[in-house]
């Protein structure tokens, strides 16, 4: 059975899946889908979906919900990120799983706000202060945008970290019939307190890859918070020693766990001297070319990046073996090319970018073929 939905239901319903209960944004396009879906559906469910006074607000109100326990979203777009971006390190100082849904629109400033883009791809790694790692994943389609909506907040929820859904305007706001699958089972309770917890030490620095259990507010005794640097007690300390071992476990638990996270698909001809890379909507022309080129008899690899951010480096290096031309193709000046050119080793790589508002068709992958 089959049925018309667009990306924004099928994010709603992946955010159901993982038992999201609380929800909040304010209208921003092409976002403002998700929060109107997400305004009907959680109250029926006993969750809480609220439209914030402002973008600020919005996000504030997500990190207190869930350092309360609750599993929370919210989603907006380019704009929306750039006031995120105080609280997204907030987020990230004080450990706080988040998943944040940005649905790309041209830029920069309002530029076009029903116009598709993939400008963002950057600006969600290094929009806040301190350079410390998030995680990005980009669906491609439907299918992806519901399966990898749940993972977002499986990841935020391991990890302690704010989790990106990075999709776009004509993924998010654009119908497509897609296969019925059944609701996903209740999620799981959250996670006791640590067996040795003392009531009063919500984080853990050693080993620097570890990631305590969110023990939320009013579990047991008193939980502390803050966005300034501070100990395991989250008390605010200059010491050397807990300063330099906060930063590196902040850095650690996400760069360390990469083979947890890192996630493509690779479509391998080993007939192909080319590899097309692509991401989000971008994908879907990608596939369709490959398939013409190879009625054609012209053979082409392709590697479609679910996980953007930390870079699948593996995935990556895996894939570029036995080729020795790399097309990266993005709805933008070539932001993510360069993280695939670090990698190349020597081998040519091409940007096809569009940036008219305009998607990348089939067409224009073929004329790269060489």
């Amino acid at each position: 059975m089959r049925e018309l939905i667009d990306g924004a239901t099928a994010i709603v319903r992946g955010a159901l899946d993982a038992g999201c209960t609380f929800f909040a944004g304010y209208p921003i396009t092409p976002a403002s889908t998700i929060l109107m879906a997400m305004l009907r559906e959680l109250p029926p469910r006993g969750g809480v979906a609220v439209q914030g006074e402002d973008e600020i607000a919005s996000i504030g109100m997500c990190l207190g919900a869930a350092m309360a326990g609750a599993r929370a979203m919210t989603a907006t777009s380019g704009p929306g990120i750039s006031l995120y971006s105080e609280n997204l390190g907030l987020a990230l100082m004080g450990e706080v799983p988040l998943v944040v849904v940005d649905v790309q629109r041209l830029g920069p400033a309002t530029g076009g706000a029903t116009t598709v883009s993939q400008g963002d791809v950057q600006f969600v790694r290094w929009g806040t202060a301190g350079g410390f790692p998030v995680i990005v994943l980009a669906p491609s389609d439907l299918a992806e945008c519901r399966r990898l909506t749940a993972r977002a907040f499986e990841l935020a929820e391991r990890f302690r970290c704010p989790v990106f859904l990075l999709t776009d305007k004509e993924l998010v706001m654009t119908a497509n019939t897609v296969e019925v699958t059944a609701d996903a089972a209740p999620p799981r309770p959250a996670a006791p307190p640590p067996a040795d917890w003392d009531g009063a030490r919500p984080y853990r620095y050693q080993p620097p890859d570890g990631v305590s259990p969110l023990v939320p507010f009013g579990a047991a005794g008193t939980v502390r918070f803050t966005g300034s640097t501070h100990d395991e007690r989250a008390f605010l300390t200059k010491d050397p020693s807990t300063v330099g071992a906060l930063n590196r476990h902040l850095v650690a638990k996400v760069e360390e766990h990469r083979d947890e996270i890192e996630e493509a698909t690779l479509t391998l001809d080993p007939r192909a001297a080319t590899l097309f890379v692509a991401y989000g909507v971008t994908a879907g022309a990608m596939r369709e070319a490959a398939a013409r080129l190879a009625d054609a008899d012209r053979p082409a690899s392709t590697l479609t990046l679910q996980s953007l951010w930390p870079v699948p480096e593996a995935a990556l290096a895996a894939a570029l073996e036995g080729h020795r031309r790399v097309v990266v193709a993005e709805l933008n000046h070539g932001l993510y090319r360069r993280e695939v050119e670090r990698l190349a080793g020597g081998r040519e790589v091409v940007g096809l970018t569009r940036v008219d508002g305009e998607l990348i068709t089939p067409r224009q992958f073929e004329e790269t073929w060489a």
